[in-house]
């Protein structure tokens, strides 16, 4: 019975040590992301770059007959042509938005992914015609000066740019749940870490490459759904800085419900592991070379996800008030305040509101249905998991 209680303890206080360095992490970038950002880089007099929107569509025609033309007229003083790649669109959708000025490049694919549909997107289009690739998701809206202010970041000298992805409107407690995350995400793995020098961490859209770096970093892509980790780990494998244009705005539209929020976070939980497990070796190798950017991606590939950080933290808590062994209540309620502390830091002021306390009374939900998703992460790697979108209206 000893010899139980002594491995019982020792494994309680080796997850104490490994959940005690997620949450110094966070609450390092959490603290980081607060000090003064540098000026973003002075727009030239004339745009320099020729701009190149690629929205990839999978079966969403409502919504890119919105969101195409949208993007179509944004207003950039240089060129930018809009391109839709779309997969299994209806003919008349497509017809559609060609009349009103939106490219369109059709591809099919017996396993759909966004890695595959810019490849082939970039393979048609020609490759002379456009300097800078903008990659918006199909429910992406562009602020007024977005493009303007990527075009800047580029006369800099950045080859990557990572825009602030925010959300567009806040109709249900999981979609408020949702911006709250994506703004703890922006503030911890972007802000922060371009506070510290490091670079900013890519999100899947509003991000914009040099032309043909893009294309280069997409060979070989494959079928993985997480394509901007892919790009990611290339990227940063590569030597470049990742910058983030923390005012350059792109309009995302949140999850709807508990449903669609276990579909996605299977995905990014599978795509999490994935990565974690391919360039972990490489990882050791950068190091050797002094790569701390691609290091500090594979930490955080293997971050617990917030919530469910929260859930393991509090269920330790209680077994602590029940069990003598392992570090004691006070440690754990230690790291459940720091990892609260993390969070409030990191979320902006503007949603320090009702609403966002009405919705965080879901998190219980929000925890089970992460829970599902922990268990559905062999299906993600086998089956297209899409995520559904609706048009605003």
């Amino acid at each position: 019975m000893s010899i139980l209680f002594s491995l019982v303890n020792l494994l309680l206080y080796l997850i104490g040590g490994i959940l005690l360095l997620n949450v110094l992490y966070l609450l390092l970038f959490a603290i980081v992301g607060r000090w003064r950002r540098a000026p973003a880089p002075a727009a030239p007099a004339m745009p320099t770059h020729r701009m190149c929107v690629l929205i990839p569509s999978y079966r969403a025609d409502a919504v890119i007959l919105e969101t195409g033309p949208a993007a179509a007229q944004h207003a950039y003083a240089g060129r930018a042509d809009v391109q839709v790649i779309a997969d299994k669109l209806q003919p008349a959708t497509v017809q559609s938005l060609r009349q009103q000025g939106v490219g369109v490049v059709e591809v099919s694919f017996v396993k759909s992914t966004k890695g595959q549909a810019l490849l082939t997107a970039l393979n048609t289009l020609p490759p002379e015609a456009y300097d800078v690739a903008v990659i918006l998701d199909v429910d992406n809206v562009m602020a007024p000066g977005f493009l303007t202010q990527v075009d800047a970041a580029f006369a800099a000298g950045y080859r990557v740019v990572q825009g602030h992805r925010t959300a567009k409107k806040l109709d249900s407690p999981f979609a408020v749940l949702d911006a709250c995350n994506e703004e703890i995400n922006n503030h911890i793995f972007r802000q922060g870490h371009v506070n510290l020098g490091m670079s900013s961490a890519l999100i899947g859209s509003g991000m914009a490459f040099d032309y043909g770096y893009l294309h280069q970093l997409l060979q070989d892509v494959g079928e993985t759904p997480g394509e901007d980790k892919e790009l990611d780990f290339r990227v940063l494998r590569d030597g470049h800085k990742i910058a983030y244009l923390s005012d350059a705005f792109v309009y995302d539209e949140k999850i709807p419900n508990s449903q669609v929020f276990a579909t996605q976070r299977t995905r990014w939980l599978a795509t999490q592991q994935e990565f974690l497990v391919k360039y972990f070796g490489e990882g050791l190798r950068q190091l050797g070379k002094g790569n701390l950017d691609f290091v500090d991606k594979i930490v955080q590939s293997a971050l617990l996800p917030r919530i469910l950080l929260l859930g393991v933290l509090g269920v330790l808590l209680l077994l602590s008030l029940l069990w003598s062994g392992g570090p004691g209540s006070g440690f754990w309620l230690g790291l459940l305040g720091g990892t609260a502390a993390a969070l409030l830091l990191s979320l902006p002021a503007r949603l320090y509101t009702w609403q966002v306390g009405r919705a965080l009374l879901h998190l219980p939900v929000a925890l089970g249905a992460m829970v599902l998703a922990l268990l559905q992460i062999r299906r993600a790697r086998t089956s297209f998991m899409h995520t559904p979108h609706a048009p605003s209206r």
